[in-house]
């Protein structure tokens, strides 16, 4: 048996994030914002992904911590691997 564990994310998705995270904080500091409301509602990647596409801006990219992770998940997935061949 074969499976991935995801280590990378594309910029769109944190993009997006990222920009629900600054509208929040708007939203937060108003009280009220019609507009804001409105557009923390949308999904925005699609729009992100077409305006960072057209320049290669929007790039595959890891965590700075993945080498830890790495590891970590290495330790985790033997550790699943030899339990199910003792069964």
């Amino acid at each position: 048996m074969h499976f991935g564990i995801p280590t990378v994310v594309e910029s769109a998705v944190l993009v997006n994030e990222a920009l629900d995270l600054f509208i929040k904080k708007l939203q937060d500091e108003a009280r009220s914002n019609d507009y804001l409301n409105e557009l923390k509602e949308q999904d925005n990647y699609d729009e992100i992904k077409e305006a960072l596409n057209p320049g290669d801006y929007n790039m595959i990219v890891t965590p700075k911590e993945i080498d830890e992770l790495i590891n970590n998940m290495t330790e985790i997935v033997a550790r699943r691997n030899k339990l199910c061949s003792i069964t």
